[in-house]
This record gives structure tokens, C-alpha cells and sequence, in this order.
């Protein structure tokens, strides 16, 4: 189909669209929440390749109007995705500095010998 690469069509075909009757079936928005949940990161750019696939127009050409009607759609259905497993949610970044202390040894770096 026309806009879908080798990597976005290895992609949808992970996520069960093998053919373009499936993407049809499933539409644009789907096919690319599935991408998503399935743990790939796809960009926007894949979202407005499977509208311009469906519409059989280059994806630079689907109209403005239509983009942002579905990147609305896409962060609605993101914000609903749960969190990532096995990543805790990252917490507040922190820097802790150390003043040397006359009472501790100074470190010694891997080659150095006590002689």
C-alpha cells in the first residue's frame, strides 16, 4: 500500500493487519493504537501514512483539518493506555554532591598499587 514501509508494514503485521481489507477494517487510528500498545513507538508520521494508505493519497497530503481531528483522537487514546509495565514512574531527578572528608581515603583508581 502506498506510504507503508518495510518498518510499518513489519509493524502492522505484528499487530495482526495483514492486508489492506484489515486496515480498512480497523482504520487509522486503531491500526495505530495497536502499534502503540504492542510497545513500538511510532510517530504521528505513521498515524497520517495510514489515513493517506486509506485515502490512496501521499501523507503530506492529508488535509490539516483531518490531522488534527486524528493527532486529538491519538492523545486521547494515549492518555487512556496504562502506564508502561516494569518501569516504575520516574520520580524527581535529584544531584547529591560529596565534599571530601580529611577522614576518609582518597579513592584509587583500578591500576594503582599500594607500594
Amino acid at each position: 500500500m502506498r506510504n507503508i514501509g518495510p518498518k510499518s508494514a513489519a509493524w502492522l503485521r505484528q499487530v495482526g493487519l495483514r492486508t489492506p481489507e484489515d486496515l480498512a477494517e480497523a482504520g487509522p487510528l486503531e491500526a495505530f493504537m495497536r502499534v502503540k500498545r504492542a510497545g513500538f513507538k511510532p510517530s504521528l508520521n505513521l498515524l497520517y501514512a495510514l489515513e493517506g494508505a486509506l485515502q490512496d493519497c501521499h501523507w503530506q497530503e492529508v488535509p490539516d483539518e483531518r490531522r488534527v481531528e486524528l493527532v486529538e483522537q491519538a492523545e486521547a487514546a494515549i492518555a487512556g493506555l496504562p502506564p508502561p509495565r516494569n518501569r516504575p514512574p520516574a520520580g524527581p531527578v535529584t544531584t547529591t554532591v560529596m565534599q571530601p572528608d580529611d577522614d576518609m581515603p582518597s579513592p584509587k583508581l583500578f591500576d594503582e598499587s599500594d607500594d
